[in-house]
Formats: structure tokens, sequence, C-alpha cells
């Protein structure tokens, strides 16, 4: 009985840890989540709570109301770059994220 107790705090200590990487690889950027995320293998998504880890990882710090953080971009032909701050508070800004290829 013992032994049963002792390994069953063993798997709740790995899987407490395993998850908080799961966490942990979920707030760092694109590409080391991406290179994370490669090699986990499928029934991990039934065993983890990764949509709900995800969503506290990914969650920002905005509200509706408050001013969107200013960021650049740069034009399709790679001759002109678009900033928010240059248009902030002259005329509305629609962004739409999407793919079109």
């Amino acid at each position: 009985m013992k032994k049963l107790l002792i390994a069953a705090i063993v798997l709740v200590i790995l899987y407490a840890a395993a998850t908080g990487a799961f966490f942990f690889a979920m707030c760092q950027g694109p590409d080391f989540f991406a290179r994370t995320m490669r090699h986990v293998p499928d029934y991990a998504f039934i065993v983890f709570p990764l949509k709900p880890l995800w969503m506290d990882a990914r969650k920002g710090t905005l509200h509706v109301g408050d001013a969107a953080p200013d960021f650049a971009l740069e034009s399709t032909d790679h001759k002109s770059h678009f900033q928010l701050s240059s248009v902030r508070g002259q005329e509305p800004v629609v962004l739409v994220f999407g793919s079109y290829t």
C-alpha cells in the first residue's frame, strides 16, 4: 500500500511539473512554443488541460476601451512602414487578421 501511495505522489508531481512546463512554453514567443509543441504527442491534448492553460497564458492585459498598443508594420512590397501612433486620434483604424494566400 505504501508503494502505491508513493507512486501516486510521484505521478502527481510529474503531472504538475509537465503542466507547469507547458504553461511556461505557452508564455514564451511563438517560435519557442512551436519548437516545444512539435515534440508533444497527440494524447497530451487529452491528458493535460492545454486549452485553459493557453487561454490564461495568452489573455493579455488589455480590456475593452483600452488604447491599442503601438506597433509598426512593413508593407507587402517592403518599401514603406505603417506605425499606429502616426494616426492615433486622427482617424479610425481597423485591424484585420487573416491570411489571403
